[in-house]
């Protein structure tokens, strides 16, 4: 039985981990322990002893392989995927049109941000897709870039003064496939000036319908209210398309959307039909995203699409910059949630066509 000599380098290095008796010099009085010492031929010792400690401990901050950032690699194979540099059909093609009216009285529940990069993803992709920018912030105008200030023609001479759809439309600058009808501050007034016009329901409708050109997909992004123009996009549309944000007021107001549609559908337009629900802004840290996540799927079934919208910094910071999320980070996990929900309405538009003619 002989006492350990203490390691000065060793004692220094795992002074934070290995907890330390009480020494002769702090405890008056106190005599050393003798402490027994393992077999040395087996077990390494003095320095060599500390240089084996010190390869098996390892600090539970480094970081394991998996909590590592996705590989750059990955990242660029999303970003071409969704790009399509190369231009090929890669989403399917409805029949017909699919005019669809993205609507939710709730504000800030993603309207905009969905209408504006469902329509980039399924353009990038191969179809030929028109945005009717029907609020009168104008906000799908700015994510697309596209002129909305005063005195331009928008979407109002439309539905006032009855000027053409294809005067109105602007194409988008550097995605061939899609247009967009601007809306400006004048689109303010429409719904005072729309109470005296005749069959003023119908006016967006009569407009979509006298394009001469052929789209596969038409968007609607509705203003946050339940007046004439939201009813006006209820008419003219075949879906509907209803964003929910992850969060108890979003479900609060749903009842009295839903029965909005009703009845647009009982004594305007029979075909309208709640054809899809996006949960946006998703916040996988809370158990109330998931809470109204199970609620939507259990009411809606399977109206409501597998991808879900996650909270991302990208998506917010991309129409500052006029582009949407899916042209300034395809990368992202903004973009890569939309082009997985754009893929989905795709395919279910080939398995179940809706009927506008082009």
């Amino acid at each position: 039985m002989i006492p350990i000599r203490r390691n000065a380098s060793a004692s220094a290095r795992f002074e934070s981990a290995v907890p330390q008796q009480p020494t002769p010099d702090s405890v008056p009085d106190a005599a050393p322990e003798p402490v027994s010492v393992p077999d040395t031929s087996a077990t390494p010792t003095g320095s060599q002893g500390a240089v084996v400690a010190e390869a098996a401990y390892v600090s539970r901050e480094t970081p394991t392989r998996e909590e590592d950032d996705p590989p750059l690699a990955m990242e660029a194979m999303r970003a071409v995927q969704i790009l399509n540099p190369s231009g090929e059909v890669t989403m399917p093609r409805p029949e017909r049109t699919r005019v669809m009216c993205v609507a939710n009285q709730k504000g800030g529940v993603g309207k905009t941000t969905t209408t504006v990069n469902l329509a980039v993803a399924l353009a990038l992709h191969g179809n030929r897709v028109l945005v009717v920018d029907l609020d009168p912030q104008g906000n799908a105008s700015t994510g697309l870039n596209v002129p909305h200030h005063t005195g331009v023609p928008d979407v109002y001479d439309c539905l006032i003064n009855s000027v053409p759809l294809e005067e109105v439309a602007q194409g988008v600058e550097g995605i061939p496939n899609l247009w967009c009808v601007p809306a400006t501050i004048d689109l303010a007034g429409a719904e005072i000036e729309l109470v005296s016009v005749v069959a003023r329901e119908s006016r967006l409708s009569r407009a979509i319908d006298a394009y001469p050109g052929h789209f596969d997909y038409v968007f609607i992004d509705c203003p946050p209210s339940l007046g004439l123009l939201t009813v006006n996009a209820l008419v003219a549309a075949q879906e509907v398309l209803i964003p929910i944000q992850c969060e108890y007021y979003a479900l609060e107001g749903l009842n009295q959307l839903i029965n909005n549609i009703n009845l647009v559908r009982q004594h305007l337009n029979p075909k309208l039909d709640v054809s899809t629900i996006l949960l946006t802004m998703y916040d996988r840290r809370t158990r109330l995203a998931d809470a109204v996540e199970q609620d939507v799927r259990n009411h809606f079934g399977d109206k409501v699409l597998q991808a879900v919208i996650p909270r991302n910094v990208r998506v917010s910071e991309a129409p500052s910059y006029g582009q949407s999320v899916m042209t300034y980070d395809p990368g992202s996990r903004g973009a890569t949630s939309y082009f997985e929900a754009a893929q989905e309405i795709a395919e279910r538009g080939v398995k179940e066509p809706v009927g506008r003619n082009a």
